[in-house]
């Protein structure tokens, strides 16, 4: 059924009457919407900053995870760490240091790997296709494939599970906004591809409602001489995307979609230049989690929104707190200096409550939840 929003659009008290623009002296924005940051929407101008909290217990606390403490190399995808998930997605952290010596197949979805770190050959049904680091591999539901790192290689993957991965709707900019859709790569029937195939004994490990099954064959069954149709496996690296930016306006993140499924969207965070209309806010508003929980993995840069983040960690913003940037972060940004981003970063929204996995100890930065506490009190505390 279509949403029919109470129609609305009121001005009270101290305001500004465009959101993010024009802020009354001395205050704080904060911003609540519907439907993450597409439907109805009420921006209030406060006294102080919405994050600046003294005490934060209970499950919602904000989270950080250090991923490179996830030391383990999995020769099979599906025994890579779990890292968090619900009903609609599931993610790992996967380290590849050789040759996958069976093919992989996933049942329960389509599979987004994002390369981290590394790089090599990707084999599947729809042939051969190199990948670097910072490439989104997209992998429809029931493809068979294999990794050939030629240096060790590790990935974020992002399973829809039941769903697919589609590009967003791109509305007033055009299809060719963020990136052409020509950007996509596919996997070529080319020598290399033609070369793999032999008659040795190849096994074939299937995910179906998170249970393994192995299927044996008298050959390598990625042996097709071609194919056609509207369906493969694509490729595009952060390098190639080409964010929507505006001067005067501070865009919410949903701009910076990539793909999208029914229940989350994927987000790419690229080097960008900053706002440099005096009037506008020049870094991510303060804002309510209501719709939408925000999973953001750190790829790439100096993350100046947030403060002790380095390549390799994962935050975990549930659904029911306010959040925006660190206090060092809205101080660098607001007294003018920076001029641009020099960050890479994949953010996933999911719709449904995530559950984040057991961690071993080490993984979690334990202190995440303090790093909004005022300076001062940052500076009492050392």
């Amino acid at each position: 059924m279509a949403k029919n929003w109470i129609p609305l659009r009121q001005v009270e008290g101290t305001a500004s009457r465009q959101a993010h623009v024009r802020l009354p002296e001395g205050t704080y924005e904060r911003e609540i919407s519907k439907e993450g940051f597409f439907g109805p929407s009420a921006q209030f101008h406060h006294r102080h900053k919405p994050t600046d909290w003294v005490e934060f217990d209970g499950p919602i606390r904000p989270r950080a995870l250090d991923l490179n403490k996830l030391a383990t190399v999995q020769a099979n995808p599906w025994n890579a760490d779990l890292v968090m998930g619900n009903n609609h997605l599931q993610m790992r952290y996967w380290r590849l240091d050789k040759a996958m010596p069976e093919l992989a197949r996933n049942s329960d979805g389509d599979q987004l790997l994002f390369i981290h770190e590394g790089n090599g050959a990707l084999f599947c049904d729809y042939g051969h296709l190199d990948y670097a680091g910072g490439d989104y591999l997209v992998i429809p539901r029931g493809t068979m494939w294999r990794l050939e790192p030629a240096k060790p290689t590790t990935s974020l993957m992002i399973e829809a599970t039941n769903d697919h991965f589609t590009l967003p709707d791109k509305g007033l900019v055009g299809r060719h906004a963020i990136f052409d859709p020509a950007m996509l790569d596919t996997p070529r029937i080319d020598e290399a591809f033609l070369a793999q195939q032999d008659e040795r004994t190849w096994r074939v490990s299937v995910k179906r409602r998170n249970a393994l099954s192995t299927v044996t064959y008298p050959f390598n069954p990625l042996d097709a001489i071609g194919w056609h149709g509207d369906l493969s496996v694509v490729r595009i690296n952060w390098r190639d995307l080409r964010p929507l930016m505006s001067h005067r306006f501070h865009l919410p993140p949903s701009a910076h979609t990539t793909w999208a499924t029914g229940r989350f969207v994927v987000c790419t965070f690229v080097p960008r230049p900053l706002e440099s209309d005096p009037e506008a806010l020049r870094l991510p508003f303060f804002h309510n989690n209501d719709d939408f929980e925000e999973v953001i993995f750190y790829h790439k840069g100096s993350f100046f929104s947030r403060d002790n983040i380095h390549p390799g960690m994962m935050t975990v913003h549930p659904t029911g707190f306010t959040h925006g940037p660190h206090p060092k972060a809205f101080n660098a940004a607001t007294k003018g200096g920076k001029t641009e981003t020099d960050e890479v970063a994949v953010m996933i929204d999911t719709r449904d409550a995530i559950d984040v996995a057991a961690m071993p100890a080490g993984v979690e930065f334990e202190g995440y939840v303090k790093s909004w506490r005022p300076q001062e009190m940052k500076q009492a505390a050392e």
